[in-house]
């Protein structure tokens, strides 16, 4: 009896639990276009994530955008919408491992990609080797 009654608590406990703003959101309702937003002075130690839209309550919703602590070794990846298989799929702002020198570009892709000696952040076309 205490077994059941111990079961049915704890899968009656499952279906309270809230689903995390992280959750995958996919929907068939495209987002409207983005919002202009001013983007204010720099701020040390913080990354600014710009405005997006969300999906609540079966709509679009404009969030602002705002300041992030900066952590070091990463960069942030803002959150945007992105079309698949006819719907589409919202990938929310994350940390992402991997920028040394803090200029916004991840380690992997700061490396020389063309192989003409010029790092991809100073060339100015990274993937057109030169010709000689």
């Amino acid at each position: 009896m205490k077994k059941t009654l111990l079961a049915t608590l704890f899968a009656a406990s499952l279906g309270a639990i809230a689903i995390p703003a992280s959750a995958a959101i996919y929907v068939h309702v495209a987002p409207p276009e983005p919002r202009y937003e001013s983007v204010p002075q720099p701020r040390r130690g913080y990354v600014w994530a710009p405005g997006y839209w969300d999906w609540r309550g079966n709509r679009h919703v404009w969030v602002s955008g705002h300041w992030v602590r900066e952590r070091r070794g990463y960069y942030y990846d803002n959150a945007r919408w992105v079309e698949r298989n006819g719907g589409w799929y919202m990938e929310r702002g994350r940390w992402q491992r991997g920028d040394r020198d803090r200029d916004g570009i991840a380690n992997y892709q700061d490396r020389d990609r063309d192989g003409d000696g010029v790092r991809n952040r100073d060339d100015r076309a990274p993937d057109n080797p030169r010709r000689y």
